[in-house]
């Protein structure tokens, strides 16, 4: 077993009927550019009735028909917030945790401990996290994943990584294994994955080798280490 294999987005996901929500982060393979992608799935009406909208840099979900929300208490929230010179990704409203975290002298771990994964039972979606910390033209990232510690919710398993940017080199991390009733939660550290310098073709690969069925959203941004420009792209399944 090659324990240093990167793979290629659509070895991963493609054929898999459900990984939830995903967050990767890496360096473009000619080393000029921070990548982040962010997306969301869904199996309820509910869960699919989204959109991603992006405002002043701030990436949100919201309703794409505001009149079949059902609870919006797990599925809207603010995906993508800057704060000096950091970047923060989430799947939930623990983005805003971590700003005010980071805004208050806590560092990315810290901020998170003051949360948990869902509580939507028997599922007890996993809270996954992660930071990009821009500085003297390259980055670092950081990545979190919160999830229950037995089928129950009787506590919390708080698992954290630290990544230097690595030309080429990526790591994935989603809340679901695949399909299931309940979900299996992610396992394990998050996967490496090959990152092209094209953003458009990183972003058709990630859209689709996901689920045609399941997919709702996708956000890429690339980020130029040098000027600080950035290249963005947004695809909704709700037009």
């Amino acid at each position: 077993m090659d324990i240093y294999k990167v793979w290629d987005i659509g070895e991963l996901i493609k054929g898999n009927p459900y990984v939830g929500r995903g967050i990767i982060i890496g360096k473009s393979d000619d080393g000029k550019k921070a990548v982040f992608a962010y997306f969301i799935m869904g199996r309820s009406e509910n869960s699919r009735n989204r959109v991603f909208v992006l405002e002043e840099q701030v990436l949100y979900t919201k309703p794409f028909d505001e009149s079949k929300v059902k609870d919006p208490s797990l599925i809207i929230y603010r995906a993508v917030r800057e704060t000096g010179n950091k970047v923060i990704v989430t799947n939930g409203d623990q983005t805003d945790t971590v700003f005010d975290g980071i805004n208050n002298g806590e560092s990315f771990f810290e901020a998170l401990k003051k949360r948990e994964f869902e509580p939507d039972a028997p599922n007890l979606t996993p809270r996954i996290s992660g930071m990009l910390t821009f500085e003297k033209g390259s980055f670092t990232y950081d990545m979190s994943i919160l999830k229950s510690i037995d089928k129950d919710g009787s506590g919390c398993a708080r698992y954290a990584f630290s990544y230097p940017g690595t030309a080429g080199l990526g790591h994935f991390i989603h809340t679901y294994v695949t399909d299931g009733n309940p979900i299996p939660t992610f396992q394990g550290e998050p996967e490496r994955i090959y990152i092209p310098s094209d953003p458009d073709a990183f972003t058709y690969d990630i859209w689709e080798a996901l689920d045609e069925d399941n997919k709702i959203s996708l956000y890429v941004r690339y980020t130029d280490l040098s000027s600080g420009e950035k290249e963005e792209r947004l695809i909704n399944k709700n037009n």
